[in-house]
């Protein structure tokens, strides 16, 4: 499998990078944003570390246009910012798993392998919910003969929602599948996907198909209630 490291700090990189072809990887390095939009674009990758302050294009700038392209190749960014804005814009735009520095090479490492998992898992034959349709190999989802325009974390979300249908599923699920058992942070972050989800899938359409299930977690239902 090949990795992609983008960083501007040429030792942090070129030591990952080594870090990572000690685990078996073949590793590209470049240090800047636009490079690295460019191998991204070019190279079929199976995850692509990203630091956010970049010369060229940032790692947000960089992200945002690889989703725009519909580019679904799992992204770790790196920051040595701190502040949970600058990770909440990073899910936002697109990224899949951030990382502050300085951090420690068996953590890079088991969150690369699980993105990389995940990623793999979510290819295959398109699901349906009712008139709801995602197809993991082409990201496309929609409703009807409508497109809904969803992140990679919406998709994943939404994903394991549509396989367990009509079973409910628990947020700690959710947590474990999505966002990977080495998640820190705040589990609440369930319910502002949930909401983000609810505004995509069922708002425009005047339907509630993503329900709560007060003590349980979440269930997407094929007819609406």
């Amino acid at each position: 499998m090949r990795i992609l490291v983008v960083d501007d700090e040429e030792r942090l990189a070129l030591s990952v990078a080594r870090g990572l072809e000690l685990e078996g990887f073949d590793v590209d390095v470049c240090h800047n944003g636009t490079d690295g939009l460019w191998r991204a674009t070019e190279i079929p990758y199976a995850a692509i570390v990203l630091d956010i302050m970049l010369p060229g294009l940032n790692g947000y700038e960089v992200c945002r246009r690889l989703r725009a392209e519909g580019i679904g190749t799992p992204v770790l960014m790196l920051t040595a910012k701190e502040g949970d804005y600058d990770e909440a814009e990073a899910l936002e735009l697109g990224a899949d798993d951030y990382l502050r520095k300085p951090f420690a090479h068996v953590v890079l490492i088991a969150r690369l392998r699980a993105l990389i998992r995940r990623s793999s898992s979510g290819s295959g034959a398109a699901l349906q919910v009712g008139d709801l349709v995602l197809d993991p190999s082409t990201m496309r989802c929609a409703r009807g003969d409508i497109e809904i325009d969803l992140t990679p974390r919406e998709r994943s979300v939404l994903a394991t929602l549509m396989r367990r249908s009509p079973e409910a599923v628990s947020k700690t699920d959710l947590l474990n599948e999505v966002w990977g058992f080495e998640f820190e942070g705040d589990p609440n972050v369930v319910e502002v996907y949930a909401g983000y989800l609810r505004r995509k899938i069922d708002k425009p359409f005047g339907v509630t198909t993503l329900n709560t299930v007060r003590g349980v977690g979440y269930r997407l239902d094929a007819v609406p209630t």
